[in-house]
């Protein structure tokens, strides 16, 4: 088994842990200082004999770094930093819920979509419930940013990691989009 890299970045929202593999492709992210919340979120297959994966304190320079780095810069107002960093989590990018993961990387920080208008810009207008699993099996929060989609009746809806992690992130990227474009 590939062993993952651990690092976590505070943030406004609240402490961001990052677990990457040696490539430097996030592999589990989330609004939590709790490693094995995040575990919980890998599919099967993630974890030795024992069943405990192998999660080593990234050092500097490390597998995590790009990711870390890209938080950094998206906190200083680079809105775009997060969308190139590598993530693995569809293993088949074909299926619905992965394809509107792949849209979901492109809707612009400042922006918000409905689980409605995201499986439409994905192609499958009619695909509302697999915009609904994209975002809440999302295990690579904030870089596939399922926090920028809303319920089509208003509101904010629900998020893995809190309605008020969630509120504080379009909160942050509508001020600086804003503030970009002044």
């Amino acid at each position: 088994m590939t062993p993952l890299y651990r690092a976590t970045v505070p943030t406004p929202a609240g402490p961001l842990t990052v677990l990457a593999d040696a490539d430097g492709a996030v592999r589990a992210s989330g609004f939590t200082t709790d490693t094995d919340l995040l575990v919980a979120l890998l599919p099967p297959g993630r974890s030795s004999a024992d069943g405990a994966p192998t999660i080593h304190d990234d050092a500097p320079g490390g597998p995590t770094t790009t990711a870390v780095r890209a938080v950094e810069a998206y906190l200083a107002g680079d809105l775009g930093a997060l969308d190139d960093v590598p993530v693995v989590q569809d293993a088949d990018p074909t299926r619905p819920v992965a394809r509107m993961r792949a849209r979901l990387r492109r809707v612009p920080a400042g922006e918000t979509r409905t689980y409605a208008a995201l499986a439409a810009e994905a192609g499958s207008p009619n695909a509302s419930r697999a915009a609904g699993q994209a975002c809440s099996r999302n295990r690579v929060a904030p870089f596939v940013p399922g926090h920028r989609v809303l319920p089509t009746g208003g509101g904010l809806g629900g998020y893995r990691w809190g309605v008020d992690v969630k509120r504080a992130l379009l909160a942050f990227e509508a001020e600086r989009a804003a503030s970009a474009s002044a």
